[in-house]
């Protein structure tokens, strides 16, 4: 009687847990870098290995990529369900990664990461899509009847975008965004740079990386100036920056010489300011004009320009002298009443 009623026990556990291992995978969530909270199915027993896979696996780590791709597109094609899925998937994109075929490998690589964001295959699979991305950047082409003639940097920077809202706050993310914001300064898209630039700070304030970052940020900023006869409005954030940065981090002041790039900047903003008031004396504006010639002389007092601005303020009419005139502001600012000019050049 007592062999029996240890024979049932042991019948009804094996029961029991045979029911729980056949009930669907309860979702979980999992904590991921950058503080997002991803919801990930659990599977209930751990995924056998399967030697099919793994000898895709040691194929492709031996450049065998064609072989590979044939042996890993058969197995997917009669494993629709199965657990170890998102490894075929990714060694399919592999494969295609190694056998040139970097369109292929990036689709791969998409389906890893919108169908499994559960899989430990994630983030090598947004690693790969990087490598796919940089080497776009760096002028990698796709080819089109046997040459190598299509380049896709637009679709690498969208590529890199991804990365970023797929893993927020990583570090591929954080790879990611700078990547992206030095192919746009190399690229002289400087205004989109800046912006870049300007986004990492934001985003990764302690980046060891930020001395480095906000000094291309300011001269992304320094960049976009156009000449005299155009808006300033960058040249004076750049050299804000500049100020900042060499406060900030006096060694990298010295090593860049930024002392002696805001000297060039001031002497840029004495020419503008010139210029803008020789505008507003030619089209009949004394007032406007002498204003600007004072901002000249109390701003920068020391400037060769002063000399010219002194005499062709003697030239002025009286009425245009009754005007307040302006205090002294920073070398890198405008007159805070400055009269309305034209949107970009003065004299046109």
């Amino acid at each position: 009687m007592r062999n029996l009623c240890c024979f049932l026990l042991t019948v009804a556990l094996l029961t029991v847990t045979g029911a729980f291992a056949q009930q669907p995978a309860s979702p979980s969530w999992e904590l991921r870098d950058g503080g997002r909270w991803i919801k990930v199915e659990q599977p209930t027993t751990a995924p056998a290995a399967d030697e099919t896979l793994d000898l895709v696996e040691q194929m492709i780590k031996s450049n065998q990529g064609y072989p590979a791709k044939k042996i890993v597109v058969a197995w997917l094609k009669l494993h629709k369900d199965h657990p170890l899925r998102d490894r075929g998937i990714y060694l399919l994109g592999q494969a295609n990664f190694i056998n040139g075929d970097r369109i292929m490998a990036l689709y791969n690589f998409d389906e890893v990461l919108d169908k499994y964001p559960g899989s430990r295959y994630f983030f090598p699979a947004l690693d790969r899509q990087y490598d796919i991305a940089d080497q776009y950047l760096r002028g990698y082409k796709n080819r089109f009847f046997g040459l190598a003639i299509l380049g896709a940097t637009s679709e690498a920077t969208e590529m890199l975008y991804r990365i970023q809202q797929r893993a927020p706050g990583s570090p591929i993310a954080e790879k990611s965004l700078l990547r992206a914001a030095d192919f746009y300064y190399a690229d002289s898209d400087f205004d989109i740079a800046a912006d870049s630039y300007a986004a990492y700070i934001r985003s990764y304030p302690r980046s060891p990386l930020v001395p480095r970052v906000r000094l291309r940020q300011a001269f992304s900023a320094l960049a976009q100036f156009r000449g005299v006869r155009f808006d300033a409005t960058p040249i004076i954030d750049a050299r804000q920056q500049l100020v900042e940065l060499a406060a900030a981090f006096p060694t990298i002041a010295d090593e860049e010489n930024i002392p002696s790039i805001i000297k060039r900047i001031d002497s840029a903003l004495v020419k503008k300011i010139l210029v803008t008031a020789e505008f507003y004396e030619h089209t009949d504006k004394p007032a406007a004009a002498a204003y600007y010639y004072q901002h000249l002389i109390k701003t920068w007092p020391d400037a060769p320009e002063v000399a010219t601005a002194e005499q062709r303020l003697s030239r002025m009419p009286p009425e245009a002298l009754k005007r307040p005139e302006p205090p002294k502001y920073g070398p890198a600012t405008q007159p805070a009443t400055q009269p309305a000019a034209s949107n970009n050049r003065e004299g046109r």
